[in-house]
């Protein structure tokens, strides 16, 4: 019988001290599986290109320069140049997130899901992102729209993807004095 109870003891004293030692471990993996995982917005915008392009239709690109708009077809081998400024930067948790935070809220103005994405803090040379926003259908749960601000130097670039319709890039230039000023917009559209 002292044995049983010698046994018993050993059991309960080996699993209360194995407990103590796998709760780090339990916590760090609590960590772990609720770090911040930001939308994917560069797959998100080149499954969108696949679509375009299976689409068969050929977008129609607007530029606007100095209130004057020439527009133009794009050949569907040529897509992939046009939209290039969305995908320069990889817009996703595995190299942001050290750099960006992300707030979300329902906005009911817009009637959108929310994801907002600012600098955390000063941002390497290398980062041209300033801001980045997704926009969410409450109901669909689909992205109705993506908008993005990049800037080097005196230049700034605001980018707008309308999913399934259309995408604006805006090249604004801000002079000496501080004054901006667009330099050319372009639209593309592929929803006519």
């Amino acid at each position: 019988m002292l044995r049983i109870l010698v046994l018993l003891f050993s059991v309960f004293l080996f699993s209360c001290k194995r407990n103590k030692v796998n709760e780090p471990l339990l916590n760090n993996a609590v960590t772990e599986s609720t770090k911040e995982s930001f939308f994917p917005v560069s797959n998100y915008i080149k499954g969108q290109l696949i679509e375009i392009k299976n689409g068969g239709i050929n977008p129609v690109k607007y530029i606007t320069v100095n209130d004057h708009t020439d527009s133009s077809w794009i050949k569907m081998e040529e897509l992939s140049k046009e939209t290039a400024p969305f995908l320069e930067d990889n817009i996703d948790t595995a190299n942001l997130v050290s750099f960006f935070s992300e707030k979300k809220f329902l906005d009911q103005t817009l009637n959108a899901y929310t994801f907002t994405y600012d600098p955390i803090g000063k941002l390497p040379d290398n980062i041209s992102l300033r801001h980045w926003d997704v926009y969410v259908d409450p109901v669909s749960n689909r992205v109705k729209r993506i908008y993005i601000i990049k800037s080097k130097g005196d230049h700034t670039t605001q980018l707008t993807w309308q999913s399934d319709e259309w995408c604006k890039i805006v090249f604004i230039v801000t002079d000496k004095n501080g004054k901006s000023s667009v330099e050319k917009d372009v639209l593309i559209k592929w929803d006519f």
